[in-house]
């Protein structure tokens, strides 16, 4: 980040400047320090934000009045500070540690910029085991890159394996969830660029994050934050879901724009998919189910999804030659293939979106 692009901190207070910094590197951001209101006079107007401590609020300000000055202090100000934040122009008093989320957020939309159109999140739930939805979450991202557009894949099952490995991508380096430190509840789509393994379809990125093979390291919050940057910076963000109705399913489901359940054309597989409707009916906003053939018993999907109690989206015939593929970690989706033509469908049916026939 260069000059103008940077916030600027003007502060003496070393508690403070460090406190600053340390939550600006957290999201990527640098900084530029002023250490009084003459020296910042270069930088006060091209900065994108301005952090003063108590010191500087209470210098005589003489700079021109603008949008985004923030006070951060340690605790409470005190009462003579509190007369003097008009004066200085302070949009916002922020106090440590108390306010911490709040200036992470401010620091991120410094390196994110105003949310990008066109984010959204979706979640994958299998209607049992082995249906299937970590490869339709696989090829929805696929598809939405090779549509030039950049998608988010994010492994959400500790015992699902490792989406990377659908992928065929183990090998790529970056972080997985054990090393993705993400305590705050902001991060940075930027930042996660840097950080996050990516393959590339056409015109798009593929970013992803997965468990390892031990399977442990993502905390609710961190999955939450890591959906919520992807969304913002105007990602279409796959959520591949466990079946065990946890914490952070429930809270994708919470944050998510659609919810997709992939069931086989079984009896026995709508009848336990009844469950995941029941979890979603009062949580999600917008479900859609995918029926995924063949039938043993040539069970019209319009049959399943009136089983199971949710509005049918399409029916996926089997991809022939899909599992050897796997196993050879060469999945390469055909977009007129079963996979390709539901993972559009999927995007179709996106709220206020246009996928192109």
């Amino acid at each position: 980040m260069t000059t103008g692009t940077r916030p600027l901190i003007v502060a003496n207070d070393e508690t403070v400047i460090d406190e600053v910094i340390r939550l600006a590197a957290a999201v990527g951001c640098g900084t530029e320090r002023a250490p009084d209101l003459v020296a910042a006079r270069t930088s006060w107007a091209r900065a994108p934000l301005v952090i003063l401590d108590e010191e500087a609020a209470m210098q005589p300000n003489a700079l021109p009045r603008r949008r985004g000055v923030f006070l951060v202090c340690k605790g409470a100000p005190a009462p003579p500070v509190w007369r003097s934040v008009f004066d200085a122009g302070v949009e916002r008093v922020l106090s440590l540690p108390e306010d911490e989320a709040a200036l992470i957020a401010e620091l991120a939309d410094v390196v994110d910029g105003p949310d990008m159109p066109g984010g959204r999140i979706i979640g994958f739930l299998g209607g049992r085991g082995g249906a299937g939805a970590s490869v339709l979450t696989a090829a929805v991202a696929m598809t939405v890159c090779r549509e030039g557009g950049s998608a988010l894949l994010m492994d959400c099952d500790p015992l699902g394996g490792g989406i990377d490995i659908v992928l065929g991508a183990e090998a790529q380096c970056g972080l997985r969830w054990s090393e993705l430190q993400v305590g705050s509840g902001r991060v940075s789509m930027a930042a996660l660029r840097e950080a996050l393994p990516a393959q590339h379809y056409r015109g798009g990125r593929l970013s992803f994050v997965s468990y390892d093979r031990e399977g442990g390291g993502a905390s609710v919050e961190a999955v939450t934050a890591v959906a919520e940057a992807g969304r913002r910076a105007g990602r279409k963000v796959l959520c591949d879901l466990p079946r065990n109705l946890g914490r952070t399913t429930e809270a994708v489901v919470g944050i998510a724009d659609l919810m997709i359940v992939v069931v086989p054309a079984e009896v026995r597989a709508s009848i336990a998919a009844q469950r995941i409707q029941r979890y979603l009916e009062h949580r999600a906003s917008r479900v859609a189910l995918v029926v995924r053939g063949p039938s043993p018993d040539k069970i019209p999907a319009a049959d399943i999804a009136g089983t199971v109690g949710l509005p049918l989206l399409t029916w996926m015939p089997p991809e022939r030659g899909l599992a050897l593929a796997l196993d050879r970690g060469k999945f390469e989706l055909n977009p007129r293939g079963p996979l390709g033509v539901t993972a559009r469908a999927v995007l179709r049916a996106l709220p206020d979106e246009e996928v192109a026939a």
